[in-house]
């Protein structure tokens, strides 16, 4: 394995780890220096330390890939022209939508209830600490398509055919999220990723689609959030959750 992929394997897992120590640690420090109410405390320090660790980890990654050699398949390749690039990536969001609509149609013929348990702590994380939207709308998809399109897909489609590679890669993805009740749904959205990575040989195609896709999920989630119960349902059901 590329020793800086294999970094950046590390400090994506650190991060995903530090909030065992790091939350409680903001969480202390924000009752004795400046006499916080735990228990509102604790809420503020969960979204403190989302949104600090996702932009540090974010800033190593990015460093340990300056400079770096083309190492796999798709970075080898020749990268679409920008302005057909552009247009990849705004289309990506719709092709994002259908694939997750498919996903959706799957799960519910095999009786999985519509709706994330994932997206739901999300959504009233951000209601309660606000800027924890940076990490869902910025920071989180670009460490995403970094760690699983650029570095766990890109080293498997070394050694095997596109779909092979997709697919092992989006069932990490999945994994990730830590929603096992719908992987299938999570897959489709990694699935969609991979190709459009692959498709224009460009990073940045994905991770926009990425960012525009879980914020449309962020503006209008929480549009919906005060409304009717039945609506909020409908509108989480249908667009799924954060990816």
């Amino acid at each position: 394995m590329n020793k800086k992929y294999l970094y950046i394997l590390i400090t994506y897992i650190a991060m995903q780890l530090s909030v065992f120590i790091g939350m409680p640690l903001v969480a202390f420090a924000g009752v004795l220096l400046f006499h916080v109410d735990l228990a509102k405390m604790e809420i503020l320090a969960t979204g403190i330390w989302v949104v600090f660790s996702f932009f540090v980890g974010l800033i190593i990654i990015l460093l340990i890939l300056r400079k770096s050699e083309p190492y796999t398949r798709v970075e080898k390749g020749e990268p679409m022209p920008v302005n057909q690039a552009i247009i990849w990536a705004i289309g990506g969001i719709f092709i994002a939508f259908v694939a997750q609509m498919i996903g959706i149609y799957i799960e519910t013929a095999l009786g999985i209830k519509p709706g994330s348990e994932n997206t739901e702590h999300i959504m009233s994380l951000i209601k309660l600490v606000p800027f924890v939207v940076l990490s869902t709308s910025i920071f989180g998809p670009i460490l995403e398509e970094i760690v699983f399109r650029k570095v766990i897909f890109g080293m498997l489609y070394n050694r095997f055919p596109f779909w092979v590679a997709a697919l092992l890669s989006s069932l990490v993805f999945s994994l990730a999220h830590f929603d096992p009740m719908h992987i299938i749904l999570y897959a489709a959205m990694g699935f969609t990723f991979s190709f459009l990575y692959v498709k224009t040989k460009r990073i940045i195609v994905p991770i926009i689609s990425h960012m525009m896709m879980n914020t449309i999920v962020t503006v209008v989630q929480f549009k919906y959030m005060n409304e009717q119960a039945g609506i909020f349902e409908w509108v989480h059901g249908w667009i799924g959750g954060f990816f």
